[in-house]
């Protein structure tokens, strides 16, 4: 018998991910997508579609709410008072799993590149509305299930978006 590997599925429609053993459900959370919708251009704020995969996990240890500028811990403890503080800052939070495209032309390389766009699965603030668009291209996903999703996925595993 072939075991298939595991991978994640992002729903634009639904605004959820979820961790698919086969055609098992494993893990399932709401997410917050582009605001702008889907797309692949550089500058677009769009979320990319198609295939991808985690090129890095960032952030193993940190405590939770760390927050994350260049994909380096400030030194930061996110509070619904900072956020407040600072309304216009994109708040990554917690951990990052850092995608790179697997499809040249769509979201590998040139001005469609997803790693090159610095696009993420990360962390966002407890306050933050999920199952709704709201992110600048990322996927937003509360920290609790992010960290549970942290801890059962590897670099190279493979994501769709679409």
């Amino acid at each position: 018998m072939v075991k298939l590997e595991p991978y994640i599925r992002v729903h634009f429609l639904e605004q959820r991910l979820t961790l698919r053993q086969g055609r098992k459900v494993v893990f399932e959370t709401p997410v917050s997508l582009a605001k702008k919708g889907p797309g692949e251009q550089r500058g677009s704020e769009c979320t990319p579609r198609g295939w991808h995969q985690i090129r890095a996990k960032i952030g193993a240890g940190c405590p939770v709410n760390t927050v994350f500028r260049g994909r380096r811990p400030t030194g930061e403890i996110y509070t619904p008072k900072l956020g407040w503080a600072y309304p216009e800052r994109d708040w990554i939070l917690t951990r990052i799993l850092w995608l790179s495209g697997l499809e040249p032309g769509k979201n590998r390389f040139g001005k469609v590149d997803t790693m090159g766009r610095y696009i993420y699965i990360h962390g966002a603030p407890d306050e933050v509305a999920m199952g709704i668009p709201g992110s600048h291209g990322c996927i937003r996903i509360h920290n609790g299930p992010l960290l549970e999703l942290f801890e059962r996925v590897k670099p190279g595993m493979r994501i769709f978006i679409g």
